[in-house]
């Protein structure tokens, strides 16, 4: 998990951006129990991984469903370059393990200018 000292390590306390995300997770269970979440949040700052190019670390708690929630967390890929000069990240979660199981998600963040 990334915390405000680790974003100002990595960004040499210089600001940087952020990038707003929201999706559903895959479904989970089966019969009456099948079920999906939705979450939605922001990353943290970007973290550079060399060559020009950055990552982001994320944290966000699923909405509450069947008397659960859980939490998904991790890194997105580097940035992925669009024609009018913005970018995205995509990722690739698993979610916490709460009431016998897990979610799958997967999401491309919203556009920001190249920061």
């Amino acid at each position: 998990m990334y915390t405000t000292m680790n974003i100002i390590s990595a960004s040499k306390g210089k600001q940087t951006h952020v990038h707003e995300f929201l999706g559903s997770t895959q479904f989970a269970e089966k019969g009456k129990e099948r079920h999906n979440h939705r979450f939605a949040g922001v990353t943290g700052e970007a973290i550079p991984i060399g060559k020009g190019s950055h990552i982001h670390e994320f944290r966000t708690n699923t909405d509450f469903t069947v008397n659960h929630y859980h939490v998904l967390k991790g890194k997105t890929g580097p940035e992925i370059e669009l024609p009018d000069g913005h970018h995205i990240h995509y990722a690739d979660v698993v979610t916490s393990f709460d009431d016998g199981h897990r979610h799958r998600a997967e999401f491309a963040t919203l556009i920001v200018p190249r920061g």
